[in-house]
């Protein structure tokens, strides 16, 4: 259709079909495919259109962030790259420290490179090499291992080698698949809007991604060659093994360099030169293991046989010690240069810091969960301290006693936060409810009970940034203690010399702290399957995934891929040509949705922005991606997006919403807003449950909706309706969809 409205609406996380977010039954896709597809009434069906003059279309999104269960139950794995991505884009507003803060976060990326790379190795050199092959009990029945028995040490470790390898090679190829789905979707070659949030979608991303899975790649192949040279130097270092070590330290030397040159790394994707220069160190990577695995295996100078991989624990700590000491100076820089104005510091300054640290956490636990269980199957049924398990690396079992600790007190923490906040939430819920339902009958007691707790519940969300922040400190506080194994010490005998605790009972908790690692991967791999399943269950889950995999790749190049770089290029392609067609457009976006519309209006020209409204509902952008991300979605983004569509914005909110929230003012219906001028009339507060009284046509009172979509409300209804005028179109009341 042409010359009339047309009501594009974008769904949230959780991933409604085309027909739920239509609120009709026969619907046809026009534009797009089955992952990101535009979707309309079938002509001549029976469904009415919408109002008259208005047609109904929706954007479904919700299978480019998600994909196959196979693939998301991979990425579970790879949750650590993920956060260290995200980590990158919740640096502080403050311009003077955003190359510093790249440049952490991307040498802190590169280690969670090398930790991958380490416990792959730690199982297969260290355990199964070097341990497992000098004992008679360990590869009695094991005929897929007992094969390699009696072969020479570097035979042994050369062939096992190759798994490492094959795992590097899996994760590139794994990393480099995702990307060329979105190259048909480009962005508008001319920028529209200097704001950072408009750059998310608008740039392509493919060239910066390529160059970190260069420098990745070739410092985990270095990383691999640096564990088997260490092993080869404990019995004697020849010309040539210091030769091939020199060059190994090289290539991890210039991983690191290229990453701490954002301005040489981030240039625009039309200069290839840097492209040239991180495949050659790439290749030169390559061709360097091959060379450390002809003289591994060629060597005849002898090998200590007994008592693990040599070097491989210092390699360990050492790395640790590289990780603290990034996640110190990290938190230095974010504390030297946070905005220092009262209540406008999110996260007070150290977001980047927070999920940073928790990235390199979750990955030393992943890590030393491995290279545990693996041992523990290896042992089997052996007599307790004769097993592999009890000459696990030290820095390892540090790892697993510093997460169980960070997990404990922030749980404690947790309790404390929630029983201390919550006389204060229940008294604002009990006002809330108070003005909402004046003069209530005595029978709607038990309904105002639950309102006031869905309130109470809703309002908790302002109490995780603090929770937050003492998890982070805790995570880095735990990476720091593994320092401790430098000095030759396991958990229980340092702390039952050093503080009186009995070693058994730091034994205990270092056990269970490592059946707490496994309960949680596998609660993140049932999470997974089931957020297929259950639509309810995914609109939980996918509030993280799709918050953290709406940004570009730029810290780590094995993270889940962006799926904004289609998403928004191809709303504004859609929008673009809508407009061209004489139609005006009503973007209607619901939770993520709205960050979706959000940074896709930015980068909508003032010819199309003058012929476009905006109604957002359920929408996160001030409680959630403010906080998180200041220097992404900030009072200027807000107010160009109003601008640019000349302030016909409309925001839906409610007190029960945990996720949503006001964007400019939280006045109520009656109060005055707390700023002047168009971003006035922008929030609307919206009354849940529209009442506490059952209807006389029902059995029950009316819903608490929450973070619920508000297309069936009559509030949402009235809002289009008032957009729709504004654009000039019909006034109309809307027809019943049925």
């Amino acid at each position: 259709m042409s010359g009339g409205i047309v009501e594009l609406r974008v769904h949230g996380v959780s991933g409604a079909s085309p027909d739920q977010v239509l609120d009709l039954r026969q619907i046809a896709q026009v534009a797009g495919d089955r992952s990101g597809g535009f979707y309309r009434a079938r002509p001549h069906g029976s469904d009415d259109n919408g109002p008259r003059g208005v047609t109904l279309e929706a954007y479904r999104w919700g299978d480019l962030p998600s994909g196959t269960v196979a693939r998301t139950l991979a990425l579970v794995f790879l949750l650590p790259f993920m956060l260290a991505n995200l980590a990158i884009w919740m640096r502080p507003a403050n311009p003077g420290s955003g190359t510093v803060v790249k440049s952490l976060c991307r040498v802190l990326a590169l280690t969670l490179t090398a930790l991958y790379v380490l416990a792959i190795t730690g199982v297969t050199l260290d355990l199964i090499a070097s341990k497992c092959m000098t004992s008679a009990r360990c590869l009695a029945g094991r005929s897929w291992l007992s094969w390699l028995l009696g072969q020479p040490v570097g035979l042994r470790l050369a062939v096992l080698a190759l798994v490492p390898a094959a795992a590097i090679g899996l994760i590139w190829r794994l990393s480099n698949r995702p990307g060329r789905t979105f190259e048909a979707f480009q962005a508008p070659e001319k920028a529209v809007s200097d704001h950072p949030l408009g750059a998310v979608g608008q740039w392509d991303a493919e060239p910066l991604v390529g160059r970190l899975r260069s420098i990745h790649v070739a410092a985990a192949f270095a990383t691999l060659d640096l564990t088997l040279l260490a092993a080869r130097v404990a019995t004697g270092a020849s010309a040539v093994t210091v030769v091939l070590a020199v060059v190994t330290g090289a290539v991890l030397v210039a991983c690191v360099a290229l990453l701490c040159t954002p301005p040489i790394i981030d240039r625009a994707e039309t200069d290839r030169r840097l492209d040239r220069v991180t495949r050659t160190l790439r290749t030169i990577a390559i061709i360097l293991t091959i060379v450390v695995l002809t003289h591994v295996l060629a060597s005849t100078a002898p090998w200590h046989e007994r008592g693990g991989l040599p070097g491989y624990d210092a390699i360990m700590t050492w790395l640790f010690v590289a990780q603290t000491t990034l996640l110190a100076a990290l938190g230095v820089v974010l504390l030297w240069r946070r905005d220092r104005r009262r209540d406008v510091t999110p996260l007070f300054g150290l977001g980047a810091l927070v999920i940073a640290a928790t990235a390199v956490s979750l990955g030393v636990a992943y890590s030393a969960e491995l290279v545990h269980r693996v041992a523990d199957f290896l042992d089997r049924d052996l007599p307790t301290g004769e097993g592999i398990a009890n000459v696990s690396p030290r820095a390892y079992t540090w790892a697993i006693y510093g997460f169980f600790r960070a997990v404990l007190i922030t749980l404690i923490v947790a309790g404390l936060i929630i029983l201390i906040s919550r006389r204060g939430r229940f008294r604002a819920a009990t006002a809330i409810v108070a003005r909402d339902y004046p003069d209530p009958p005595p029978q709607t007691e038990p309904r105002l009970r639950q309102v006031r707790q869905a309130i109470a519940r809703a309002r908790f969300t302002e109490k995780l940034v603090p929770l937050a922040v003492t998890y982070g400190c805790l995570a880095g506080l735990g990476t720091a203690t593994t320092t401790i194994g430098l000095l030759g010490l396991f958990p229980s005998a340092a702390i039952e010399r050093y503080a009186g605790v009995p070693a058994d009972l730091i034994t205990i908790f270092i056990a269970f702290g490592s059946w707490l690692i496994a309960a949680i991967i596998l609660i993140l791999i049932i999470a997974g399957v089931f957020a297929y399943r259950s639509v309810p269950f995914r609109r939980h889950v996918g509030v993280l995934w799709d918050l953290a995999t709406f940004w570009p790749r730029a810290a780590h190049p094995f993270a889940p891929p962006c799926y904004a770089e289609r998403a928004v290029p191809e709303l504004t392609r859609r929008i673009r040509y809508l407009v061209s067609q004489g139609n005006a457009v009503l973007l209607t976006g619901h939770s993520h949705g709205s960050v979706l519309l959000a940074a896709t209006v930015l980068q909508l020209p003032p010819e199309v922005g003058s012929r476009v409204a905006l109604l957002t509902h359920g929408s996160p952008l001030r409680r959630l991606y403010g906080q998180i991300f200041p220097a992404y979605v900030d009072d200027a983004a807000l107010w160009e997006i109003g601008g640019r569509i000349g302030w016909r914005w409309v925001n839906l909110w409610r007190d029960t919403d945990a996720i949503g929230g006001w964007t400019f003012s939280p006045h109520r219906p009656g109060e005055r807003a707390t700023v002047e001028g168009p971003p006035a009339a922008v929030d609307r507060r919206l009354r849940d449950p529209v009442d506490v009284v059952t209807p006389p046509s029902d059995s029950v009172p009316p819903p608490i909706q929450g973070h619920c979509p508000d297309e069936s409300d009559e509030s949402f209804a009235a809002a289009a309706r008032e957009l729709v005028r504004r654009l000039g179109g019909p006034v109309d009341p809307p027809a019943t969809a049925t």
